[in-house]
């Protein structure tokens, strides 16, 4: 019996629609929801049958299904890098974009112009960056030497660190930039021990610092709140013409499923410095004052491509001729000589000295130049004559 009528007297005014009561006919028992009751001198009532179990959720259910709430784009963190070649494979002229975000959106899109409107596609990248920032200051160091002393604290995000052999770090492992993320000045060091000693902190040990050249813009001291960022393939170079070197670029970086005018988009303006072209700083200078009053200039040159092989007679050029700058300074800086040389010496002689005898010679310096960069940065030594 799936449906019933029954009177009820008015004094069962308490019952309405929509409860479910409990009848018993014979042997039976069942429950019934009241559907429809039609007042008068009694309470005319009409019900259908209904099982509460068949409504009930089993107890093992597994599977429970909920909507998802909106995903809110969070902005990216971004930095363009302009680093020196790491593989000698790259593009000298292109930036490296390093990119976070929380959560991650799954890639990130690069748009860029010459102004900030009617930009276009850079490119898109896949994978999420390690940053970190540094809790002690990081004196200047020599470069090309294990510094088993000095050590590094750095709190990251996004990542983690991890100690290398030896071997994997003379091959190039554990590579960090670190700057203050406001200009193009990125030294590229190494470290071979990665202590956790909180979360997300740790204490690196066993530096290589200046690597690749970049001894070149390292500070005296990188102050404590340095910006780090772990090269570990995922920074990833965008595209940029070789034109474009040293003119500003509008650049929007954000979740690639959503277009630059998001908000989560991040704008800046970045000028690619080409830094993969800029030669390394000669090496070794020294001055040699024999007894005419001569003092002759020699230093030792670096190269920017395939300079730490040991096959060969001697390391690659690495330019389309070997240059240099020859300045001779003032104890002001002022320089009061310039000398261009195709070899890596110079011979300042006694009657070059007589000539700028009015001056106050304090130091020389030389760098070495390039056709496509122009002067690279320059190594300086003190004359006391």
């Amino acid at each position: 019996m799936d449906s019933v009528s029954f009177t009820l007297p008015p004094s069962a005014a308490s019952v309405n629609v929509g409860d479910v009561v409990e009848l018993t006919y014979g042997e039976c028992r069942a429950n019934f929801r009241i559907d429809r009751v039609e007042i008068g001198e009694a309470r005319r009532v009409e019900a259908v049958r209904v099982e509460p179990d068949l409504f009930r959720p089993p107890k093992d259910l597994e599977d429970v299904v909920s909507l998802p709430k909106p995903a809110v784009a969070m902005p990216v963190f971004s930095r363009l890098l302009d680093l020196p070649l790491i593989t000698g494979e790259e593009d000298p002229v292109a930036p490296y974009l390093a990119v976070s975000a929380q959560p991650w959106p799954g890639s990130v899109a690069v748009y860029s112009s010459a102004e900030d409107d009617g930009y276009s596609l850079n490119t898109v990248v896949q994978d999420r960056s390690v940053f970190g920032m540094t809790q002690t200051p990081l004196l200047a160091a020599s470069c090309g030497l294990l510094d088993r002393g000095a050590q590094l604290r750095v709190k990251v995000q996004n990542g983690v660190l991890a100690s290398a052999t030896r071997t994997a770090l003379l091959n190039g492992a554990n590579s960090l930039a670190i700057g203050n993320g406001a200009n193009s000045d990125w030294e590229i060091l190494q470290f071979q021990e990665a202590e956790l000693v909180a979360v997300d902190t740790y204490v690196l040990s066993g530096l290589l610092r200046g690597q690749l050249g970049t001894d070149a813009v390292m500070p005296s001291v990188w102050p404590e709140g340095s910006l780090v960022v772990l090269l570990d393939g995922a920074p990833a170079q965008i595209e940029l013409a070789s034109s474009i070197r040293g003119l500003e670029r509008h650049y929007r970086v954000g979740p690639a499923d959503r277009g630059y005018s998001d908000p989560s988009f991040q704008h800046f303006i970045h000028t690619a410095n080409g830094t993969g072209l800029r030669p390394y700083l000669p090496v070794h200078l020294k001055a040699v004052l024999d007894t005419a009053g001569n003092t002759l200039i020699s230093w030792i040159r670096r190269s920017r491509i395939d300079g730490d092989s040991w096959e060969g007679l001697d390391i690659p050029l690495g330019e389309e001729s070997e240059r240099y700058l020859v300045q001779v300074l003032e104890a002001d800086g002022a320089v009061i000589r310039e000398e261009e040389t195709n070899q890596p010496s110079w011979f300042y002689s006694a009657e070059l000295k007589s000539a700028d005898a009015a001056f106050e010679i304090a130091a020389v310096q030389v760098a070495q130049m390039s056709e496509r960069y122009g002067v690279g940065p320059f190594q300086r030594i003190e004359i006391h004559e």
